[in-house]
């Protein structure tokens, strides 16, 4: 009876380290990270995408006592950076910090070497934020009515700049021509550094950008502000109203931030990550520098969360794209 069940004992122990020896990544994730993580982020230094992805490093450096490592992977509105994170090993190692470009790019960018909804594990919706639309204070724009009132008396003379064609501020101002009946004239610029020295010196009417880039000065009285993109104030520009309070009740269009492994990347990895940003999002400190430096709102969402927000801002901005033939710069 005793050999009965040493035997028995023993048939379970080798089931058991076949068990083992079948979940390498679910035993491996128990002591995630054991080596670098590198944190893509799909744009150049600068913006608000870089900046966020250094303050999370270094908190996570701090809490796990591994590198978490920036690497800037530019080009292609960040569906380069992207590529190369959608491409990589699903073993935790490399994360790519996405912009609402995100979203926009499988219409925009029709032969993306990857499926946006597919090939990429949610991890987290960190923040959003509106847009702002602004002014050099010597235009006689106050309000965006007044913007509206001048495109309809004069179609064509009145010019707004944006990011770039297809960027969120572009489908944006696309979607309040349609619904306001007015028309503005769109230039296009490589990033918001260009566009911004633009509206200082007053050769465009009007910009519009993110919060963070344009608050600044607005409040130093450099630049007016005429809306802002949310269905509320900003808190970052909390004098300048909102859309819905000017003739576009329920109107939103936000920027926002996610995070993103490869598809396939073990859950208990993921769960771990994601517990250890909502242990950094929930320090004071960075939370002070993200609300007020970045103008953002923050979410801290599941993963579940982020991946229903994606497909819906995929449809919602695919469809402006695609009834617009907006192309690409």
């Amino acid at each position: 009876m005793i050999n009965t069940l040493f035997g028995r004992l023993a048939v379970a122990g080798l089931a058991f380290c076949a068990a083992l020896a079948s979940l390498p990544a679910s035993a491996q994730s128990v002591n995630w990270p054991t080596k670098p993580v590198k944190f893509v982020v799909p744009f150049p230094p600068g913006g608000s995408v870089d900046p966020l992805a250094r303050l999370l490093a270094v908190k996570l450096n701090e809490s796990m006592g591994q590198q978490f490592i920036v690497e800037n992977k530019p080009g292609a509105s960040g569906s380069i950076g992207t590529a190369y994170v959608a491409k990589s090993a699903p073993d935790g190692y490399n994360f790519v910090f996405v912009f609402d470009t995100h979203a926009v790019n499988p219409t925009l960018l029709p032969n993306l070497p990857f499926d946006t909804v597919k090939d990429l594990a949610p991890v987290m919706l960190i923040g959003t934020a509106p847009m702002a639309y602004a002014t050099h204070p010597a235009k006689p724009y106050k309000t965006f009515a007044d913007v509206i009132a001048a495109a309809k008396a004069k179609p064509d003379t009145v010019t707004y700049g944006s990011i770039g064609n297809g960027s969120l501020g572009h489908l944006t101002t696309t979607l309040l021509q349609h619904a306001g009946g007015f028309k503005v004239v769109h230039v296009p610029y490589k990033g918001g550094g260009p566009m911004t020295q633009d509206a200082l010196g007053g050769q465009v009417d009007l910009v519009i950008g993110s919060v963070a880039v344009l608050a600044p000065h607005v409040r130093g009285g450099r630049l007016r502000g005429v809306a802002v993109t949310g269905n509320k104030r900003s808190h970052s520009m909390p004098d300048v109203p909102s859309l819905s309070e000017q003739g576009f009740p329920g109107f939103s269009a936000l920027a926002w931030w996610g995070i993103f492994a490869p598809s396939g990347t073990p859950k208990p990895i993921l769960d771990k990550f994601h517990a250890e940003l909502v242990k950094a999002l929930n320090q004071p400190d960075l939370r002070k520098t993200l609300t007020e430096q970045l103008g953002m709102d923050l979410v801290v969402s599941t993963p579940e969360a982020l991946q229903k927000f994606l497909v819906g801002e995929i449809d919602r901005w695919g469809k402006v794209v695609r009834e617009n033939n907006i192309r690409a710069d």
